[in-house]
């Protein structure tokens, strides 16, 4: 399968099911039996969602009409609850204004299923981001708030600066929201969320835009994370040596999990920084000194930093050379990932983005409803080409912090800290007299350094196997030609999709 320039690789959007044409054809014995068929798939799927689903998303009212499971006990709370529903008067939304912002979100992933919304969970950060929004009557819907984010993380990862865009209420009409006293009597959007949002997902501050089109994903000209890990017996200079040869424009598949299936065929990323620190500065040159590494890049690939660490983990203990870097980057040299384990999630964190002033969106593109999405929002597309003649005026304003708002935020991020740092301390006490253990009853003079053992998923072979040795993962080119012959996949020459 050719993949020249002339080509472009795009999902295959097909209409589910027969079109109604084609049932209006059928037999009632025809259709009889397709409904029988239905019926018995959402019969598998209702009882694969009662496995995968937790207590708390089956008592989620989004998820109550899916079971008929417990409807008797549910009666007798309808009814009393009935009562109270009757009083609440429904918000009317035909009267409301509306104004479009950027929202800094921070939270901690690890008790999460990711961020994105699931079919099959209601355990994730935007789940219960939007559960705050209708709660607090902000938006109407989701489909209808123009909303985008500014990346989706996986499961365990953190951000502390997760950015999206979103249409919000207003007490203001259009023309005067940007005004000083508008904006100092505006909804204080953060503190009424996060009086609902669970305390380890919670809004920082507030932007108003100038442009309705504005996105925090495809207006984000590039993303920072941070990956947090201890040195154990890590080489920190060769991990170093192996970050300078990954800062360039490149082909990344082989430091990402391909997702050909979800039409992502284009693996070129430019990756514009990458640096391991120390956390502190003092350091005291042991195994339990803390180091992270840090990317920034235009966009991210599916898995792209947890497979870049694990390289470098294994450069680190001295398993590879940096060049290794190289060599996985040579795409026509090695066009077939070696088969190896990302590091785990629960380091990783979206650290920081940076926006670009004016958006590069058509202003006439609908904001209603949402464009079709690659596997890790890592597209950077553009939907229109800048006006000269437009006004220099920055899309962007300012962020609006509330003090009072992020005292109690600190407050909560204190406690976060307390509860982790009070565990951490207790187990290195033990882990120092362990050590103490090992040397006096076996005059041991070799250390345990076995603290990023974790981060490679616990996996520590007998006798390790070189990276470009390994058996390899099938090629990019095969998977498409996969796909294409599923019909998942179609190719169209650029002039049909320009």
């Amino acid at each position: 399968m050719s993949t020249a320039s002339d080509k472009k690789i795009v999902i295959n959007k097909r209409l589910k099911g027969l079109p109604r044409e084609a049932l209006e054809k059928l037999s009632q014995t025809e259709l009889i039996d397709k409904v029988v068929q239905l019926e018995a798939y959402n019969f598998q799927l209702r009882n694969l969602l009662q496995k995968k689903l937790t207590e708390h998303d089956k008592n989620d009212k989004e998820y109550a009409l899916l079971f008929e499971k417990d409807k008797e006990d549910k009666v007798s709370k309808d009814e009393k609850m009935s009562s109270k529903m009757q009083k609440q008067r429904k918000f009317d939304w035909s009267s409301a204004h509306r104004r479009h912002v950027l929202l800094k979100i921070t939270y901690f992933g690890w008790d999460y299923q990711g961020f994105a919304c699931q079919e099959d969970s209601n355990d994730t950060i935007e789940s219960n981001l939007f559960r705050a929004l209708s709660r607090t009557c902000l938006i109407e819907s989701r489909a209808t708030s123009n909303y985008h984010r500014c990346g989706r993380t996986d499961k365990e990862v953190s951000a502390f600066c997760q950015v999206i865009s979103i249409d919000l209420r207003s007490k203001h009409s259009p023309e005067t929201q940007l005004d000083p006293t508008a904006l100092s009597s505006e909804i204080d959007y953060c503190g009424l969320l996060n009086r609902v949002l669970p305390k380890n997902i919670q809004c920082v501050a507030w932007m108003p835009l100038r442009s309705p089109v504005y996105s925090a994903r495809f207006d984000c000209v590039s993303r920072s994370y941070r990956y947090y890990f201890p040195k154990g017996d890590l080489d920190i200079s060769s991990m170093q040596e192996a970050c300078n040869l990954l800062v360039r424009h490149a082909d990344f598949r082989n430091f990402c999990k391909m997702d050909v299936h979800n039409g992502v065929t284009n693996y070129m990323r430019n990756l514009q920084s990458a640096r391991v620190e120390a956390c502190e500065e003092k350091q005291l040159n042991s195994g339990y000194d803390m180091y992270y590494l840090e990317i920034q890049a235009n966009a991210f690939l599916w898995h792209q930093i947890r497979c870049i660490m694990a390289v470098l983990l294994l450069v680190g203990q001295k398993k590879e050379k940096p060049s290794v870097i190289s060599d996985l980057l040579d795409v026509e040299s090695n066009p077939c990932k070696p088969q190896y384990t990302p590091a785990i999630g629960l380091p990783l964190n979206l650290f920081s983005c940076d926006f670009r002033d004016k958006t590069t969106r058509n202003i006439n593109h609908s904001p209603g409803g949402e464009e079709i999405e690659e596997a890790m929002d890592t597209t950077m597309e553009e939907t229109g080409d800048s006006d000269p003649s437009a006004e220099s005026k920055s899309d962007l304003t300012t962020w609006i912090y509330n003090k009072e708002n992020l005292q109690k935020l600190i407050e909560n991020t204190q406690c976060e800290w307390t509860q982790f740092s009070v565990k951490s301390t207790m187990i290195r006490n033990v882990l120092q007299q362990l050590e103490t253990f090992l040397e006096e009853n076996f005059q041991s003079t070799e250390k345990v350094q076995a603290q990023v053992i974790l981060l490679q998923d616990s996996v520590k072979p007998r006798q390790y196997q070189p990276l470009l040795e390994r058996k390899r993962c099938e090629s990019l080119e095969n998977r498409i030609d996969h796909f294409v012959k599923k019909q998942r996949l179609i190719v169209k020459d650029e002039a049909e999709t320009a």
